[in-house]
């Protein structure tokens, strides 16, 4: 359903609202903005697709937490009334008596036997806490130390919420809190203080904290199940982490010196980088910065998206027969073609009737070899991506150039030629 959501939000985006609001071109905005310009036609694109995210983002927040809240309430009522029952002399005896299988026992045994002590993990925080709050007003001038303070004060709860609802849901809130993150410091910073980059410096901040948190707990989880010791899986990820920190800005810089990274006509053209730059913008400008008409269609997206996650989930909680829930769109993937455009949608539909057709001509083998293709096809794409920049650092140009154009746009292209 996600493909076809991505396909929905394409034909809806850009094949109905997107025509109709340019012929309100001169009216609505200016007729001589350009079209990155987010006091335009751009500005619609981003700043509607923010609406649907952040109300999606809302409602899973708000979900995640009372469900994190009620499986911790239903968790600790079940504990009392267990220990109300057994003896508390034997409550290590009765503790393994839970453990329904060997199998589970051993994974827990080998898993307790190398945990990590609590006062590793309070002080390494605290330390790279610290370090944060000298470095990073250092490298951003407009966030202070206080800001920095605030949000590793904030992080660990939104971190504990994110982790514990990911391993309820399979689903990583993140990118949201993230967006959160930017409204708050932006604004709270100002707009003459520089407020834009400071909201997206912070988001960063907050991302890597929580996203980190998440992505841990799932590596400690799979080491539970694979007997890996929790210590080994730790010191991966720091050094995978630290690995990151010194490949991340050389690959950046890479493809920063061989493409126009940011350009909306670009190979890279970076849509997020325009989504969060426009949320950043909301949070110093406030809805004055809005082009015309935009705040009363977001607050319609905004509501939609709420209004689709309450039906889904209500009609995955009380129509079992029919599982209509299924075919009820996510409004975050809807909102991706927004700006990013149709092409995007297509590419994951062509992929997923490729997979539809060879499961109805053999399942077993489509569910055996699709992910092992699906994976061969993303990372060819992605390693062509490094001869790809070498080639247009080094002034290659390709012998031949293939591009696809509108009725209208081939017509005058015919016109001109045709002398």
């Amino acid at each position: 359903m996600v493909n076809i959501s991505l396909l929905i939000g394409a034909i809806f985006s850009w094949g109905i609202m997107w025509p109709l609001i340019e012929k309100r071109k001169g009216d609505w905005y200016s007729a001589t903005l350009s079209a990155s310009s987010l006091h335009g036609i751009q500005g619609y694109r981003i700043f509607l697709a923010i609406a649907m995210m952040l109300g999606d983002g809302l409602f899973h927040v708000v979900y995640m937490l009372i469900k994190t809240s009620h499986s911790l309430i239903s968790h600790n009522k079940k504990k009392k009334e267990t220990s109300s029952i057994v003896n508390p002399a034997t409550s290590d005896d009765s503790w393994t008596s839970e453990i329904a299988t060997y199998d589970e026992q051993r994974r827990s045994e080998f898993f307790l036997k190398d945990q990590i002590p609590n006062w590793v993990a309070f002080l390494g925080y605290i330390v790279l806490a610290l370090i944060s709050v000298i470095v990073v007003p250092l490298i951003f001038d407009q966030l202070k130390w206080y800001h920095i303070f605030v949000a590793y004060l904030i992080a660990p709860v939104l971190a504990f919420c994110n982790a514990y609802g990911c391993g309820l849901t399979d689903w990583s809130l993140a990118s949201n809190y993230g967006k959160i993150a930017i409204i708050i410091f932006s604004a709270w910073v100002g707009l003459d203080h520089g407020g834009v980059l400071a909201g997206l410096a912070s988001c960063g901040v907050m991302m890597s904290i929580v996203s980190t948190a998440s992505d841990l707990m799932q590596d400690f989880k799979t080491g539970y199940l694979t007997l890996a010791s929790p210590r080994s899986m730790f010191f991966s990820q720091v050094f995978g982490t630290a690995m990151g920190c010194l490949m991340s800005p050389l690959v950046f810089w890479f493809f920063y010196k061989a493409y126009s990274v940011g350009d909306p006509t670009g190979s890279y053209p970076a849509p997020y980088g325009l989504m969060y730059r426009g949320i950043a913008l909301l949070g110093v400008e406030g809805i004055s910065s809005l082009p015309k008409n935009c705040l009363a269609l977001a607050i319609t997206f905004f509501v939609a998206a709420i209004v689709i996650n309450v039906a889904r989930e209500l009609l995955m909680k009380y129509e079992t027969k029919y599982k209509i829930y299924r075919f009820v769109p996510s409004p975050m993937c809807m909102a991706i073609p927004f700006y990013l455009g149709a092409y995007f949608a297509i590419d994951m539909c062509v992929g997923s009737l490729i997979l539809f057709v060879w499961e109805r001509y053999n399942r077993q083998k489509a569910k055996e070899f699709g992910p092992a293709v699906a994976s061969g096809l993303i990372c060819g794409d992605s390693l062509w991506g490094v001869p790809a920049a070498v080639l247009s650092l080094a002034g290659v140009s390709a012998p031949i150039c293939m591009k696809f154009l509108s009725a209208g746009s081939n017509a005058k292209v015919d016109a001109f030629l045709g002398g």
